[in-house]
């Protein structure tokens, strides 16, 4: 049926043009579109004349207020009636645009219908279509929200054969955040402290707004503590202050922290805790090499396969779960990898908290006490410890 339409107007408008010819009149424009001057209107119909003896009317009802007699209109040949031409403005306005439209430029159009795919616009009387991936920079749940709005959007497709244009409001959007992500990124030196709000939780960190850009605040930096997802410490539309970690591939890639404007947890560790100190701590993963012990908010050691029991321990999961707490000895901290060495066995190799290792506290406690010189006999260490079992 479109075919057959085409056709005949194809036809018609090959014939008016013959006729312009015949009569050496002017205003044919060379296109499918002819210039025609109003020479009446009314209520139903505006007479128009194309040449001296061609003559056409337009319905009244394409206009919002009836032209003035002598005005110059661009118009199309859509039929002929009784010796009429039957122009139309309406198509004439859609025929320029759709001969104006080329693949990038930009257009605006209002949402005239919406589905599954897309919307539906109608761009200067030329008929567009949006995919949903198209709207906008992010996926868009509610797409009627869109209906009846004028959008500013790019030519991305057109289809002569179809007459199919396909638009992207999301170029044009992606097109103002490069830009505006351009001039905000020159202004930003890795190392500054920026305020931001929260735009988006993934689980592998969150995008903060930071003055119409977005970084990526990575999981890893949000906290000191571990953190196994970002909601834990943080909620859509948050304010926060971050600083800037880096800036790569010119301003697109932006790193974001918060750990680092708190302070370093390991460097109080350093001065709190101390060689074969015994500590209480938390058990917070455990592996087949060993159990990592919270000491500290933010803080852990590494409590080794081979320090947790006097006998053979095959994996850290045989004695401890999640969660337990308990006392560990401080074996050792390397400032530099910043790790911290533990172990359930005390200095003399017994259990801490067993009698073994009591045992040997209360001896070392006697020695200490009774100041015996070295070579003391060791039976009259243990009647000391009789007398005085404290």
């Amino acid at each position: 049926m479109q075919r057959n339409s085409e056709s005949r107007q194809s036809a018609l408008h090959a014939e008016l043009v013959e006729q312009l010819r015949s009569s050496d009149a002017e205003g044919q424009d060379g296109s499918a579109l002819f210039k025609a001057t109003v020479v009446d209107a009314n209520l139903k119909d505006v007479l128009l004349e194309v040449g001296p003896i061609s003559q056409g009317v337009i319905p009244a009802e394409e206009f919002d207020e009836l032209p003035a007699i002598g005005t110059t209109l661009q118009v199309a040949v859509v039929g002929r009636e009784d010796g009429l031409w039957i122009f139309s403005a309406k198509q004439a306005r859609a025929l320029a645009s759709w001969d104006e439209m080329e693949v990038g430029s930009l257009v605006k159009g209002r949402v005239i219908g919406v589905n599954k795919g897309g919307l539906e616009l109608k761009v200067s009387g030329v008929d567009a279509f949006m995919p949903a991936s198209q709207v906008a920079l992010h996926h868009v749940e509610d797409l009627l929200s869109y209906a009846g709005q004028t959008l500013l959007a790019e030519v991305i497709e057109i289809n002569t054969e179809k007459r199919r244009v396909v638009v992207s409001r999301r170029a044009v959007l992606q097109g103002e955040a490069d830009e505006k992500r351009t001039e905000t990124a020159g202004a930003l030196v890795e190392g500054a402290v920026i305020s931001g709000k929260v735009t988006r939780i993934e689980p592998f960190g969150a995008f903060v707004d930071i003055g119409g850009v977005e970084g990526l605040l990575h999981v890893s930096n949000i906290s000191h503590e571990r953190v196994e997802h970002p909601d834990e410490k943080l909620k859509k539309g948050q304010d926060v202050q971050v600083q800037v970690l880096k800036i790569e591939d010119g301003g697109r890639r932006i790193g974001l922290g918060m750990k680092q404007l708190e302070a370093d947890p390991f460097e109080v560790a350093l001065e709190k805790l101390h060689d074969d100190e015994i500590v209480t701590g938390k058990v917070q993963r455990l592996l087949d090499f060993g159990a990592f012990v919270e000491l500290m908010p933010g803080v852990d050691g590494l409590l080794h396969v081979s320090q947790l029991g006097v006998g053979r321990v095959r994996s850290a999961s045989e004695v401890l779960k999640v969660g337990e707490e308990l006392s560990v000895r401080v074996v050792s901290i390397d400032p530099v990898s910043r790790r911290i060495s533990l172990s359930r066995l005390d200095s003399r190799g017994a259990l801490i908290g067993s009698e073994d290792a009591v045992d040997g506290e209360d001896i070392d406690r006697v020695v200490n006490e009774s100041n015996a010189p070295i070579g003391t006999n060791l039976g009259s260490l243990f009647a000391a410890l009789k007398k005085d079992p404290k």
